[in-house]
């Protein structure tokens, strides 16, 4: 029997759509219900690739007894999280302010017009870790709401007091403090693990944005220490058993300090903001074992997270045959067996570390050894060797027969942002083919397939586009359009980008400060979200002020930088004390610190030498460089373009700041130097 989840689309909903406990999709209807009936709402918050929702699913919500006692006392609501991070976000605030902290599976229980009263994350069974039980905790709440409402009621308004608040940008220095960026990089450099790599303890999360922070500080100022930092910490990472060693890809953290075990789920986003960032950290250094990384990466999205329409899927999950990690996990007998003989057993043994109780529950989650240099270094495991890569396919072919984990297939316009900016970043740099083309075919489904009405929309599966784009939406796809259009010119992915970049202007912006994370107050939510603190991507704010910098770089229209610079302001002193929950801040400080580097090529795009010139500013390690480039027959568009001639009818580059231009080039070489004096 299924209940009211059945007829959606998300395949973290359907897969709650046979439990017994009496589901509802978040909005109006359920809302009403909950007034008519006058029952509070149990709100369970989640997606698909949670090990810890699916836990509670198989313990209470799939329970008979559990599910009666939810449906007579309480309207119970299935949210998933990357479908409406609207109501993720209002309700993430309001547990943290009752508890102290927040997670996944969130459980909240809110009045029946959506004022949150109480709430936590997971709720076991019985009462263990000093967790009440789940029954226990809707008894309480029964209770209560019977007997003692009055009290619920005035905690819900209170703290949706609290919520409706928000966040706060106005004031803030009237300019932009040149010691942010100093200040950062001594926060960075005192809490950064030397041994292992990365910030933080167990567990311990890949940082792609504060590496990014780190490659630019580098590029700005040549800090070497910066440098050293990003690199190390980008190959601890690919050593670890975080990173996927035979079939590319990260998961989503470390449970552990040395990033030896994983969380094993796989997410779109990790995979697209650590690819474009391990690009980088090559294009940086040139180091070889940083590109295969990368390539590693885009190739485990291409091949595993693709849909037939040319999006990417959102997850992977932790979970397969009901047993986290089983997917990727050996025993040393499979080991052994798989190798056949005792020299390919000694490669292995050689390769990867391989201690003889295993590293995860008995079994082996494959990594490199340890290595714990400051400096930057290639690694063994890395280096091309025949005999192991025949045994690496040996162990490729016996994990494709196990049970995969489950894909959540929905395409998430925010993250497919991501994976553009990312795949445009590796059209740059590798100059491969077929990079170009996944990137513009990415770009193409989604102006196609999420803006069926001209508004865009938040995510698609199964031919329906639903739920309505949010700041992160907006901004991530016009920031991965403006990617793509400084590889192929093509300018139909600019004006795409300026399209939304106004959207944003007009339904976002916020006249105390920033952004809202919605263009309107949601429906049956409490407040407006409005976040600014980088979750594991960049936070919806700080991609639009980087967007929006950079537009006015590409265009001259003073809007963009006026709008974002007093949210910038604002928040310089917050990012420069916590680098690493705001590193989209100041990956966006540095860009409105100085002028923008601008690049205008013209002439035959399609000729040897106008790809000559590109190559030039492709292949280095330039992060603040905007380009532009067309015919000199064709209208000048964008700005940058205007007054711009081919001299002596030879396509010729001109490299800019604030639109005032040095003597203009045919040269590759010449305009290599240039752009190295530009740094």
């Amino acid at each position: 029997m299924t209940n009211r989840l059945a007829s959606e689309t998300s395949p973290y909903l359907l897969q709650h759509a046979e439990n017994p406990v009496d589901w509802m999709p978040w909005g109006e209807a359920a809302l009403a219900r909950a007034r008519r009936e006058d029952k509070p709402i149990f709100l369970s918050i989640g997606y698909a690739a949670c090990h810890w929702c699916h836990v509670m699913a198989h313990e209470s919500f799939e329970d008979e007894a559990t599910a009666a006692w939810l449906n007579q006392d309480f309207i119970a609501v299935k949210v998933d999280r990357e479908e409406r991070p609207d109501v993720d976000a209002v309700y993430m605030d309001a547990v943290v302010a009752l508890t102290g902290q927040g997670g996944w599976p969130l459980s909240v229980f809110l009045t029946p017009d959506g004022q949150p009263f109480y709430g936590g994350t997971y709720f076991p069974p019985q009462p263990r870790h000093g967790l009440p039980s789940f029954a226990e905790v809707l008894a309480a709440i029964r209770t209560a709401w019977q007997g003692d409402r009055a009290r619920l009621v005035e905690t819900a308004h209170r703290l949706t007091e609290h919520l409706a608040q928000g966040t706060r940008l106005a004031g803030g220095p009237d300019s932009l403090d040149e010691g942010t960026e100093s200040r950062a990089m001594e926060a960075l450099l005192r809490a950064y693990d030397w041994d292992y790599g990365g910030w933080g303890g167990a567990p311990k999360f890949p940082q792609a944005g504060t590496i990014g922070l780190l490659l630019r500080r580098f590029h700005r100022s040549d800090d070497r220490m910066a440098l050293e930092m990003a690199t190390h910490g980008l190959q601890a990472m690919a050593r670890g058993g975080i990173f996927d060693q035979l079939g590319g890809g990260f998961h989503r953290y470390a449970v552990d300090r040395s990033w030896t075990v994983p969380h094993f789920e796989k997410m779109l986003y990790d995979n697209a903001l650590l690819a474009r960032v391990y690009l980088e950290a090559w294009q940086a250094t040139g180091l070889a074992s940083l590109r295969r990384t990368a390539e590693a990466t885009l190739d485990f999205m291409r091949r595993e997270l693709r849909t037939p329409e040319g999006g990417f899927s959102a997850s992977l999950d932790a979970d397969s045959d009901g047993e986290e990690g089983s997917f990727y996990v050996w025993t040393p007998e499979e080991i052994g067996t798989i190798a056949s003989d005792a020299s390919s057993l000694e490669l292995f043994r050689q390769t990867y570390d391989f201690p003889a109780d295993g590293n995860f529950e008995g079994k082996l989650v494959l990594r490199l050894p340890v290595a714990r240099e400051r400096q930057a270094t290639e690694f063994p495991g890395e280096r091309p060797d025949e005999r192991l890569g025949a045994l690496q396919e040996r162990l490729l072919d016996a994990r494709s027969r196990r049970v995969r984990p489950a894909l959540d297939d929905k395409v998430i316009t925010a993250w497919n942002g991501l994976a553009l900016s990312a795949w445009a970043s590796a059209a740059r740099a590798l100059g491969r083919p077929q990079d170009l083309a996944t990137a513009q075919e990415l770009a193409d489904f989604l102006l196609r397939a999420l803006r069926p009405n001209g508004r865009l929309c938040r995510s698609y599966r199964l031919g329906q586009a639903r739920h309505a784009g949010g700041l992160d939406d907006h901004a991530a796809l016009a920031e991965g359009l403006l990617d793509l259009y400084q590889v192929d010119f093509d300018r139909r992915w600019l004006e795409a980008c300026r399209e939304l970049a106004d959207v944003l202007l007009r339904d976002f912006a916020d006249p105390q400060g920033g952004f809202f994370d919605t263009g309107s107050l949601p429906e049956g939510l409490p407040a407006r979200p409005k976040t600014l603190q980088d979750t594991p991507i960049p936070s919806g704010n700080a991609l639009a002020v980087s967007l929006l910098l950079r537009l006015d770089a590409l265009t001259g229209d003073s809007r963009y930088r006026q709008a974002a610079l007093p949210p910038l302001r604002a928040m310089q002193e917050t990012a420069g004390s916590h680098p690493t929950a705001f590193a989209g801040w100041l990956q966006a400080l540095s860009l409105a610190s100085s002028p923008i580097p601008q690049l205008a090529i013209v002439g035959d795009m399609a000729s040897a030498a106008f790809q000559s010139l590109l190559a030039a500013a492709h292949r280095p390690f330039h992060p603040r460089l905007v380009l532009a480039g067309g015919n000199p027959a064709d209208p000048a568009f964008p700005e940058l373009l205007q007054d711009k001639a081919a001299l002596g009818g030879r396509p010729t580059a001109y490299l800019c700041h604030d639109f005032v231009c040095r003597q203009p080039t045919t040269s590759p070489e010449e305009l290599r130097a240039q752009l190295a004096n530009a740094r």
